[in-house]
């Protein structure tokens, strides 16, 4: 596909086989794909409940192979022609379970990928294990990767560590299955794809690892997750589903969805973006002067403000953050938020204060 034709694609679904389409676009051309491929469950007997009721599980012919070679041989084709359409510096998150992610796994580290993370999603309201014969399966794995150890990849620390209440996210997801108005119906009214995945899973995965007007693909489109919620959030989608009525059900979501108007709302954290001010400035602009005293909070500690940027106290001599850490004997300190200075009526006021207001004349 040409660049124009690439254009064409964007946020509409492709109702084809994956590898075929992917092998027609344009290479190195989107930013992010989530896969939620077949994980070829083998789940062989029908699942019942103690009342003898069915389960619903998966017995469509999309997730049936006829041995682990087959699968293993399907995997290299869409994950190679996955590889060919990402950036550079794009990153690829697949999901799956103990049925497939290892060899999954294997087969990504085969093809040059480089593993970010794997993240363990932790269903908190899985399906029971009606026959009592093992652990309740109650989590998938999510594997996060880019093309090579070099790639120059998205992640928003701080907007993943804001979203979770600025506690540093961990690689464990607390999220319950998919389930009352999100899951899509079909016209029985049973669910229209087995294994829909929530909006709150893909929420994590495209803020984590991509910037707004980035491109996500999603090759196994199912009922649209990925293009409901990059949609929402800012991002462009291409969707690529084999079958027609989850590709219709998906399209009929998504038209529902509205994305949010103002683009203030799409801004995120993201203290790496901002420029850094060296403590010498602060000094130089003649925003604290040679002489001038800084506290810790508690005014416990103090150090005098020196002409090259440095402090210096009773015990040593080094820079905001060597004399913050000293002063509190440990490995390191921030110094920006640990010192502070009096204002004209002896408050102490945070010295990062002084470092926005030059961040704000850049």
């Amino acid at each position: 596909m040409s660049r124009k034709q690439e254009k064409t694609i964007l946020n509409t679904i492709i109702v084809d086989d994956c590898v075929e389409v992917m092998n027609q676009m344009e290479e190195n051309s989107v930013d992010l794909i989530f896969a939620d491929p077949p994980y070829n469950l083998q789940l062989g007997e029908a699942l019942t409940r103690p009342d003898n009721s069915s389960v619903n599980g998966v017995y469509e012919e999309w997730d049936n192979f006829e041995s682990l070679a087959e699968y293993d041989e399907y995997t290299r084709r869409w994950m190679s022609a996955a590889r060919r359409v990402l950036k550079d510096d794009g990153a690829l998150w697949v999901i799956g379970s103990y049925h497939n992610i290892f060899r999954v796994g294997y087969i990504l580290q085969d093809l040059g990928f480089w593993i970010l993370n794997d993240v363990i999603w932790n269903k908190t309201n899985p399906m029971p294990n009606f026959k009592g014969t093992r652990f309740t399966n109650a989590h998938e794995t999510l594997i996060w990767a880019c093309k090579n150890p070099n790639s120059h990849y998205t992640f928003n620390y701080e907007a993943m560590k804001a979203l979770n209440e600025d506690t540093q996210m961990r690689s464990d997801w607390q999220i319950p299955l998919c389930t009352g108005k999100e899951r899509l119906k079909d016209k029985n009214g049973e669910k229209l794809h087995p294994t829909q995945k929530p909006e709150a899973l893909l929420y994590r995965v495209i803020m984590a690892s991509t910037k707004v007007g980035d491109v996500v693909l999603d090759p196994f489109f199912g009922t649209g997750t990925t293009g409901a919620v990059a949609k929402k959030l800012g991002r462009n989608f291409i969707g690529i589903e084999k079958d027609a009525n989850y590709a219709a059900g998906a399209q009929a979501r998504i038209d529902t969805v509205e994305r949010v108007k103002s683009e203030l709302c799409l801004e995120y954290s993201s203290k790496k973006r901002q420029p850094r001010i060296p403590f010498g400035n602060v000094v130089e602009r003649g925003l604290l002067n040679p002489g001038d005293i800084l506290y810790d909070a508690s005014r416990k500690h103090c150090a005098v403000v020196r002409s090259d940027g440095t402090l210096k106290n009773e015990e040593m001599e080094g820079s905001i953050h060597q004399v913050g850490a000293a002063a509190q004997n440990v490995a390191a300190c921030n110094g920006w938020v640990y010192w502070y200075f009096e204002d004209e009526n002896k408050e102490l006021v945070s010295i990062d204060v002084l470092r926005e207001q030059l961040r704000a004349e850049l």
